[in-house]
């Protein structure tokens, strides 16, 4: 695996140095040849669905293993985007004169390797690879077992496109074993990032087993609250799309919070739309006579990720209740507010403490395509480098250049010269 890393390393200082229309050029390659081996792609998904159902997988890992037409439209999209898109690398965030012929610059460089870890998801693949050839970055992929067969078609069609762009060899490379995970954690001198996407255990384990910065998120525990005022027609819209629009996702509704002076006028309209969409609900005691068929809250319930057709319900006597509740039982993900007072709004997004927080829409829009990224490598739910949906911009860092002519710092401390900052 080191001997792996190492060839990988190397080929990133090349990648980082080509131009924006080779790495494009490679991008159309991709989409060319996952058009030309969609038949093969799709069948091998059928074989991996399959296989999967025999091993009794969980509902909510088969939705993420499809990958079928509208899946194959959906990552081609997003590639055509990131075509259009500017260069992510050079460009001047910081130009200082400092003295007199003496400039600096700050400008943006690609991370270098980055190891991406994720779950069934075979989309992942092709947005991580696209993401990281459009930013400079080499990458080791490690997709999960059960897409197989899937990740092992897609990355032969990419590493294909690689070839054919003339673009060094190793800038891309697939694992498929299990024990490659750990060994790939040991290589801290060739791999600059690791981005894990996976139960919230499986992040822990990463993060306390390697020396190599991570970033990511584990469980998307998200909320939607309810405020005192609010439109009854568009916040039941809402409700339903945040918990049933694509349930196995991360950023949908784990926990909906309703304020006590909501819930005359939300019921029965939100029992009738849980109901019609076949929502199962986990409501605390203080709500639970407004459902139907609910089942009681307990405080496990308010730190699960179901990842399926379930929500938790509570009410809250106040915002602040409601932001702390967020703030203790959250995943720092996405959180939302429905409502038509706009300082109230204001109040909440200042004060949750999420990567994305938002004001009359869906926790759904959560996802570097519909941030017009044109994809993710993942959210991040961290605070340091990159936070939220993480596309090109996540994906490089910045390098500080300095030009002078024959300049020396003794001159300025012996106080022969004096700096004059000066921003260009």
């Amino acid at each position: 695996m080191k001997e792996l890393a190492k060839k990988v390393k190397a080929d990133s200082f090349l990648l980082m140095a080509s131009s924006n229309e080779i790495r494009n050029k490679c991008l159309k390659n991709i989409i060319d040849n996952l058009n030309k081996d969609k038949e093969h792609i799709l069948a091998e998904n059928r074989r991996d669905i399959e296989n999967a159902r025999l091993e009794n997988i969980p509902d909510s890992i088969l939705s993420r293993l499809l990958f079928d037409t509208h899946k194959m439209d959906t990552v081609t999209a997003g590639i055509k985007d990131l075509i259009k898109m500017p260069d992510p690398i050079g460009k001047i965030t910081l130009k200082r004169e400092l003295d007199k012929g003496l400039v600096l610059t700050r400008t943006t460089t690609p991370i270098g390797v980055i190891g991406v870890i994720f779950e069934a998801r075979p989309d992942a693949l092709v947005q991580i690879a696209s993401l990281c050839i459009k930013s400079g970055n080499a990458a080791i992929l490690k997709g999960g077992s059960e897409a197989l067969l899937t990740n092992r078609a897609l990355f032969e069609s990419i590493k294909r496109a690689v070839k054919e762009s003339n673009l060094p060899e190793n800038i891309l490379v697939q694992l498929e074993a299990r024990s490659d995970v750990g060994e790939l954690l040991s290589c801290c001198e060739y791999v600059d990032l690791l981005i894990p996407r996976g139960s919230n255990s499986f992040v822990k384990y990463i993060m306390d087993n390697t020396s190599i910065p991570v970033m990511g998120h584990a469980d998307g525990i998200c909320h939607t609250y309810i405020d005192e005022e609010f439109d009854l027609d568009k916040s039941i819209r809402i409700l339903v799309d945040a918990k049933t629009q694509y349930p196995s996702a991360c950023n949908t509704t784990e926990t909906l919070l309703i304020h006590k002076n909501a819930v005359a006028g939300l019921f029965p309209s939100l029992n009738t739309a849980f109901k019609s969409a076949k929502i199962k609900v986990f409501a605390h005691e203080n709500i639970i006579d407004k459902f139907d068929n609910a089942v009681l809250a307990t405080d496990k319930s308010f730190h699960t990720e179901y990842l399926e057709k379930t929500v938790n319900v509570k009410t809250v006597d106040s915002i602040d209740e409601a932001i702390n509740h967020i703030n203790t039982y959250g995943s720092h993900h996405t959180d939302a507010i429905l409502t038509n007072i706009d300082s109230n709004a204001d109040y909440f997004m200042n004060r949750v403490d999420s990567a994305n927080v938002y004001k009359n829409c869906s926790t759904r829009f959560a996802d570097g395509f519909r941030y017009g990224f044109g994809a993710e490598v993942g959210i991040s739910t961290g605070k340091l480098h990159a936070r939220g949906p993480v596309g090109l911009e996540g994906l490089c860092t910045y390098k500080y250049k300095l030009y002078g002519n024959g300049d020396i710092v003794a001159d300025y401390a012996e106080g022969k010269k004096e700096f004059h900052f000066k921003d260009l």
